[in-house]
């Protein structure tokens, strides 16, 4: 429960790549705390799952119509190596770099 935000926050890890069916599995676990745990001052739960990796497609086709509060990331075993950190935070000023130049 989260005391803030005053509603459960579910949180589902699973071990592989994301499924479709782990969209709807998570949806009825926040249907059930709605229903049956949520008091009448509470916000509605919001569900979290964490899974290795996932397709964009596939995830945004897959909770279209559940609940808003469903998040679907991916998660990381180990901390990345500075190398791999200096080679993201450079893809990323490359890309704003070319957003400024461009306006796009």
């Amino acid at each position: 429960y989260h005391r803030i935000l005053k509603c459960h926050v579910i949180i589902d890890l699973k071990i592989d790549r994301f499924r479709h069916e782990y969209a709807s599995q998570l949806n009825f676990y926040l249907n059930y705390y709605r229903h049956e745990v949520m008091q009448s001052d509470d916000n509605p739960p919001i569900g979290l799952l964490l899974c290795t990796d996932y397709g964009e497609t596939t995830v945004r086709y897959a909770i279209e119509g559940l609940s808003q509060n469903l998040f679907v990331t991916k998660y990381q075993l180990q901390l990345p190596t500075e190398e791999e950190i200096r080679s993201y935070l450079m893809w990323k000023v490359m890309g704003i770099m070319v957003y400024m130049q461009t306006g796009n």
